[in-house]
């Protein structure tokens, strides 16, 4: 029974920690220009973060180290400081885009201005993590941005062509360079690094040991795989409101409308508490994932379940990175144009966090009995082609379309 708690808990807290503004943006702006054509790129992401999350999990559980820590040590330190700068600079550009999608949010529910509300998200969220305990942390934001299961309900009461709409579940390709901008927008977004790091730290932060391995296994493919429908419920929404007449949702408020149009105010404001609590739990996770690899990489203690005075400096790593997200925003870059290129960058240095991960876990002689199999020998490597291909292509589609615009 207490497993079975375990894995709900889990469950609950990926669906609304899955859904950050990369999928509200991506997932909905693709729905808008191609209805349900681009269903089956949500699965394919999906299925991509269920093997890599799954595989740091073991990884963690196994030798008791996150993700980063056994980076380091297995493939020496140049990997891993190129690995580290890399997801350091993506971590930064995500928590200010999540940042300012926060602020955004909290300005339609409040209509105050959005550099007050700025500062107020910010603060608010430092002293959420300061002082509540990490499972606590989880809970919260997990439970609360279950507010987005509205576009699941919304998706159904819309009453989608289910023949069209299962079609689009199908792999297909349109000679389009836009079309292929949001394939690699759309995998990117379920695929974002930070979402695995901060997984992987987690595992220690709950203290997982060897028994715990089905736990992992339960949480990643049934957390995540819930919220990869969610994903595809914001697509269909998208859809079924605007693309017909042709509305390009570039603003968060707009997603939101969708919502409105099946459930009306009620809609709306379940659309926004949950886009609210879904934007800031992964601000906290950014912030605590860039504060966990540079604590893991300079061997530094770290851990939300110890207090502050017990780990200073990654204290103050993740209060360091929130200061920085806020001076970003607060230059008044619009937080889903840099949602998009967090995303695209993301991709580009998926392979440098990928691999080590993948070698790592098929390594018999670190893993043991607990080492990838065949299988998952298999499909690990099938996802590191897959990545190879979309990194190698998200720079070139990002000139191309413009950021999807053209």
């Amino acid at each position: 029974m207490k497993k079975f708690f375990q894995i709900a808990l889990g469950v609950i807290a990926a669906i609304g920690g899955f859904v950050d503004i990369g999928e509200l943006v991506f997932n909905t702006q693709a729905g808008a220009d191609f209805r349900y054509t681009l269903l089956w790129a949500v699965p394919v992401g999906v299925i991509g973060i269920v093997v890599f999350a799954e595989m740091t999990g073991r990884i963690a559980t196994v030798s008791g180290r996150p993700i980063f820590d056994v980076v380091r040590m297995r493939m020496g330190l140049n990997v891993a400081l190129v690995t580290l700068v890399a997801s350091l600079l993506i971590n930064l550009i995500t928590l200010a885009a999540e940042v300012g999608g926060a602020a955004i949010v909290l300005q339609l529910l409040f209509d105050v201005n959005v550099s007050t509300l700025i500062l107020l998200a910010v603060v608010a969220l430092v002293l959420i993590v300061y002082f509540v305990p990490f499972g606590g942390i989880e809970r919260i934001f997990g439970y609360l941005g279950c507010g987005l299961l509205v576009y699941v309900a919304a998706a159904i009461h819309l009453k989608p062509d289910w023949h069209q709409l299962a079609s689009g579940l199908l792999p297909s390709w349109h000679s389009s360079a836009l079309y292929a901008y949001f394939v690699v927008g759309v995998i990117g977004a379920a695929l974002i690094p930070y979402e695995v790091y901060f997984y992987s730290s987690g595992a220690i932060e709950d203290r997982w040991k060897i028994g715990d391995l089905n736990l992992n296994r339960a949480n990643a493919i049934l957390g995540f795989t819930l919220g990869g429908i969610l994903s595809i419920a914001l697509m269909v929404v998208a859809g079924e409101v605007f693309f017909a007449p042709q509305v390009h949702p570039g603003y968060l408020g707009t997603t939101a409308l969708g919502a409105e149009r099946a459930y009306g105010e009620a809609g709306l404001l379940l659309a926004l508490l949950g886009m609210l609590f879904a934007v800031g739990g992964a601000a906290v996770e950014c912030a605590f994932s860039g504060a966990y690899t540079l604590a893991q990489f300079a061997g530094w203690e770290w851990g939300k379940y110890r207090r502050p005075r017990d780990a200073p400096r990654f204290t103050l790593a993740w209060l360091i990175f929130f200061a920085l997200a806020f001076v970003v925003v607060e230059t008044g870059v619009d937080p889903v144009l840099l949602t998009e290129y967090a995303v695209i960058l993301s991709v580009v240095a998926l392979p440098l966090t990928y691999l080590p991960a993948l070698l790592v876990a098929r390594d018999k002689t670190f893993m043991g009995d607990h080492a990838n199999g065949i299988l998952a020998n298999a499909v690990g490597w099938l996802y590191f082609v897959i990545i190879l291909v979309v990194s190698v292509a998200a720079i070139p589609l990002l000139l191309v379309t413009d950021g999807g615009a053209v």
